[in-house]
């Protein structure tokens, strides 16, 4: 439980240190910012990762979706296989059936 309370307090305080620490300026680093001072030369990489990420995310939910709905699709009946299933189950008589059949099929 003392190790809970100390993990609870320590990685706060870690965090906001890190923190404080990568905002901090140093040798080479200008003011340090992300860039470095250097323009944006690495930033298009990045950008170019980040749309390519978002791409193949967007990409995976489009094709889950579509796999959902395929799945639900295949699992309805047609209303020619409900009648069928209602004679096999001995619901309906093989005349209205028929009956209905020409029905549906019209």
């Amino acid at each position: 439980m003392k190790l809970l309370k100390t993990l609870a307090i320590a990685l706060p305080l870690n965090a906001v240190a890190i923190a404080a620490l990568a905002d901090a300026p140093g040798p080479g680093n200008y003011y340090g910012h992300m860039m470095g001072g250097y323009g944006y030369g690495p930033g298009f990489f990045g950008m170019g990762v980040m749309i390519l990420f978002w791409a193949i995310l967007i990409g995976a939910v489009v094709i889950a979706v579509r796999w959902l709905m395929e799945r639900d699709h295949k699992r309805s009946n047609s209303a020619l296989d409900i009648l069928k299933e209602r004679l096999a189950r001995g619901e309906i008589e093989p005349e209205e059936y028929e009956a209905r059949r020409k029905v549906l099929e019209a």
